[in-house]
């Protein structure tokens, strides 16, 4: 079987599943993609060739790999383990890719599970953004066996540019957590030193002059002030729910491995303030509105 008459399922074709498995498709490969409540990007890949299934067992019937692109491990436990999941429709040799943002543990679990059926579960979460994703150049880091990541790479190599083997399964996802837990300690640290510098006379604006013109710039930087002092609220499309819940899985992380967490639990509050505060579909740059209202002063103040 040449590699691309392999069959691919892909299950969650929101902000960044569209844009991989467009990607998918354009690299010539069958596509079945599962039904979702909002139809545009359904009916956009079945426009472009994809095939349709109702349920996640039709869909791992109908492929050789499927990827999962949802928010965490509730959802891809559903989707694995549900009366009509990808467990009730699964072959021996199935792959089944985990692009999620999912607890190590519960990987480690479902890899075991499905491995009684001769499936193969593997984690392969992302970084960056939707715009990276229709561009195919999402960064991924996996964690599977060499066989496996042989096996996947020609098709992950369609959406993604930058590819990390990060060890055995659910390296993948703990590398993650960790890469987020950066990410989402800048956000937390760039919006109360933004709300301390403007209660002490210093605008936004003159906050971005000089960080953003030094050594402390950086990706997520330039994302994250887009939005504070450009108004661009889609600059950085990755609500504070998600946020939390990754700190969430992050602080489940430390405990499992006795780490110290200090610093990653202050972070998690902040995101589970603004969620308290009814900010949770907010995106994270806009964590920045919150802190500075915690500090009793608006954005013009």
């Amino acid at each position: 079987m040449s590699d691309t008459a392999k069959k691919i399922g892909f299950i969650g074709i929101g902000l960044m599943g569209h844009g991989m498995a467009k990607n998918i498709l354009q690299g010539g490969y069958p596509l079945t993609v599962m039904g979702h409540r909002n139809r545009a990007p359904v009916d956009d890949l079945v426009g472009r060739g994809a095939s349709e299934a109702a349920t996640p067992a039709d869909v791992a019937r109908a492929s050789d790999i499927v990827f999962l692109c949802v928010t965490g491990s509730v959802q891809v436990e559903a989707i694995v383990r549900g009366a009509d999941g990808l467990k009730a429709g699964a072959h021996e040799g199935l792959i089944i890719v985990d692009c999620s943002t999912s607890q190590p543990t519960s990987t480690q679990a479902l890899a075991a599970e499905l491995g009684e059926l001769g499936v193969r579960f593997v984690d392969a979460p992302l970084s960056r953004t939707p715009k990276e994703a229709e561009a195919g150049t999402l960064d991924t880091m996996i964690g599977a066996d060499k066989a496996t990541l042989a096996e996947i790479l020609p098709v992950v190599g369609c959406w993604a540019g930058n590819i990390i083997h990060v060890g055995d399964v659910g390296a993948g996802h703990t590398m993650k957590l960790i890469n987020n837990f950066v990410a989402l300690g800048y956000g937390a640290l760039y919006s109360e030193a933004l709300a301390l510098g403007q209660k002490a006379g210093i605008a936004p604006e003159k906050f971005h002059e000089v960080i953003g013109a030094g050594r402390l710039t950086n990706g997520f930087y330039e994302t994250f002030m887009k939005y504070v002092v450009g108004g661009d609220r889609d600059a950085h499309k990755f609500s504070i729910a998600n946020a939390h819940k990754d700190m969430r899985y992050l602080a489940d992380l430390a405990s499992a491995t006795g780490g110290i967490n200090l610093i990653s639990s202050m972070v998690r509050n902040y995101y589970a303030g603004a969620e308290a505060a009814g900010r949770g579909g907010d995106y994270v740059p806009m964590l920045s509105d919150y802190v500075r209202e915690l500090n009793g002063i608006g954005r013009d103040d």
